[in-house]
């Protein structure tokens, strides 16, 4: 571990000398991630990409992409684009990106089971908003607002998200 690593620890998502309050999956950590349990994955994770709501914030970081209307991400195991950002009109499921709530204004991308998908193992695994203090997910990291844009500006695709 580097101090440049996320590492999520008993008492929250540690990360360049500071832990942060977070929240995990509904059902906790996962050591084999399926789709739709509701676990956060065990593992060493590579942070992949990062997405923002242009018309809602300025780009946290220069590597930043902007999040449209149209971008949806696919969770559909039967999809050829599983696991993946697809554009509307999109037919298999998925889940909109450009929210109506403020919790993927600012989503960070894992490499969970991405790119090349295996299907069932688990769509992807993000850090985002909180809904509130303990409201769990269904298996990604969330944070308070502040925290995610504090960590947002100083992470870079090298950066780690560690979960033990």
């Amino acid at each position: 571990m580097t101090p440049a690593d996320l590492v999520l620890t008993p008492r929250g998502l540690r990360f360049a000398g500071h832990t942060y309050p977070c929240t995990i999956g509904k059902s906790g950590l996962a050591a084999n991630k399926k789709e739709g349990d509701g676990g956060t994955p065990i593992g060493t994770h590579r942070i992949a990409g990062m997405l923002y709501r242009p018309d809602r914030m300025p780009a946290p970081t220069a590597w930043a992409l902007p999040i449209g209307p149209r971008d949806l991400w696919s969770d559909d195991v039967n999809d050829v684009n599983y696991n993946t950002m697809v554009r509307a009109p999109y037919t298999p499921s998925h889940e909109k990106l450009r929210r109506a709530d403020p919790l993927y204004d600012l989503v960070i991308l894992t490499d969970w089971n991405w790119p090349d998908a295996i299907k069932g193992r688990g769509s992807a695994i993000f850090i985002h908003q909180y809904r509130r203090p303990g409201y769990p997910t269904e298996g990604c990291i969330a944070l308070s607002r502040a925290h995610l844009h504090k960590i947002a500006g100083q992470i870079s695709t090298r950066t780690r998200l560690i979960i033990r």
